[in-house]
């Protein structure tokens, strides 16, 4: 009996059905749960599992863009070994098992983890001279990295070994969640940035579409960090780093899916949850609905709606 003929009061097509292990399927979802030297410890660690398990909770069927998933599939590469491995040495698996997802594949979704995965997986996409960032983060992730690779900087690694700062846009940073020090920074490595207050007064949509506008001329691929942190707290209470006055989850939602139907978009990761701190399971469901929007922008890719 096919997803569609089955009875809908036994269950109806979910999501967590479009994973297979099937290694031809054209996109792929992979787990790198690292936790270790985070700014804020927690379990990030526990958040690829709890984000395939929500998606039993998710249809295959947008209503409002009467848009059906049901023909797209993912390969499901599994969770990554990194339990008590430091960001440094969790840098060459993240990197090569990104890189060799990605070789065939137009699309590779990675589920961290805290953000300190973000330094690998970008390498894991190719040279950085053509290689584009987009983050939507409360934070600038531009610590200093005497104290190693952490969570608080990978885009400072990614500077450090050679992505220009001209190929990085930031959305949705926070007051008080950052120093001046980093802002200055940013300017000065020609960073695009757009802070949370941009957003609501232009609009996600606007503020994606200059994204791509600043990137389309300078890049070939596109890699694409989604720290939850950057959902306004309240939306978001599984999110160690969020804070009140951030990103509307539907304006989260929203960039997902324009940016995953930007064809030079070849990963993107989900980072910074923590199921620990969850509460009514509204992050993971955020998660899981992230996941989706993912796959609906991939879906609108050369008219495949």
């Amino acid at each position: 009996m096919s997803a569609s003929d089955r009875s809908e009061c036994r269950g109806w097509h979910a999501a967590a059905e479009l994973l297979t292990k099937d290694e031809g399927a054209p996109l792929a979802l992979l787990g790198a749960p690292l936790a270790e030297r985070s700014l804020t410890p927690g379990r990030c660690d526990l958040a690829p599992g709890r984000v395939r398990e929500v998606l039993k909770r998710f249809s295959v069927y947008d209503l409002e863009a009467g848009l059906s998933l049901d023909a797209l599939t993912l390969f499901d590469a599994g969770d990554l070994d990194l339990k008590a491995v430091s960001p440094a040495d969790a840098f060459t698996p993240i990197r090569d098992r990104l890189a060799a997802l990605t070789r065939n594949r137009e699309l590779t979704l990675l589920l961290g983890g805290n953000n300190a995965v973000t330094w690998p997986g970008v390498h894991g996409l190719g040279p950085l001279e053509r290689t584009g960032l987009v983050t939507l983060d409360a934070h600038f992730d531009l610590r200093d990295t005497d104290c190693g690779p952490l969570n608080g900087n990978p885009v400072r690694c990614l500077l450090e070994d050679g992505l220009p700062g001209a190929n990085i846009v930031q959305i949705g940073l926070a007051p008080f969640a950052n120093t001046r020090r980093m802002h200055e920074t940013a300017r000065a490595n020609a960073i695009t940035v757009f802070t949370a207050a941009d957003v609501r007064e232009r609009g996600i949509l606007e503020v994606i579409d200059a994204a791509i506008g600043t990137l389309q001329g300078r890049v070939d691929r596109v890699y694409v960090d989604f720290d939850i942190d950057v959902i306004d707290r309240a939306q978001c209470p599984g999110a160690p780093g969020a804070r009140p006055g951030g990103m509307a989850v539907t304006d989260f939602f929203a960039a997902a899916r324009r940016l995953a139907a930007w064809d030079r978009v070849k990963a993107v990761d989900l980072t910074e949850f923590d199921p620990g701190l969850d509460v009514a399971d509204i992050t993971a469901l955020t998660a899981g609905r992230w996941v989706c929007e993912i796959l609906a922008g991939y879906a609108g890719r050369g008219g495949r709606a």
